[in-house]
């Protein structure tokens, strides 16, 4: 899938769709690529003279890469963080950077669902964590005057 599939399955959109293509390797498996091109927004501060992809948003690249296992689950929801667990960073992420992501489904309780995630630069692992989301209906999103 490239990003126009990916778009029509989660709702995140430029600058914050953080996946360029993902391919389902197993049913429950999952891999997903991002480029760090460099110019992204949240590279402009962090860090000016050497610029490093913040934890957090390598947080965020594994958990849409991991929503895509829950895509059926997804029609008319949109996926909120319930915890961040384990997370460990190894290795710094730099422009030119092609991240690669595996996501594994662990467990799922009705519309909460925890995945395993691995992110990887030239096979070496960079972070990884395990991630819960839950799913809220967009309806219940809406905001009522």
């Amino acid at each position: 899938m490239n990003r126009d599939d990916i778009k029509k399955i989660i709702p995140h959109r430029e600058p914050m769709l953080l996946v360029d293509t993902i391919d389902l390797v197993e049913e429950n498996l999952v891999h997903a690529t991002y480029f760090v091109q460099g110019d992204e927004f949240f590279l402009q501060g962090h860090f000016p003279e050497n610029p490093v992809v913040p934890g957090v948003i390598l947080c965020e690249i594994m958990a849409q890469s991991s929503c895509m296992l829950i895509n059926k689950h997804l029609l008319n929801r949109t996926p909120f963080y319930a915890g961040i667990d384990k997370v460990r960073f190894k290795k710094q992420v730099k422009p030119g950077d092609t991240i690669d992501v595996y996501a594994r489904l662990s467990n799922q309780r009705g519309l909460l669902f925890t995945a395993s995630a691995e992110a990887k630069v030239n096979g070496d692992v960079c972070t990884s964590g395990e991630l819960t989301f839950i799913l809220i209906d967009n309806e219940k999103l809406r905001i009522k005057n």
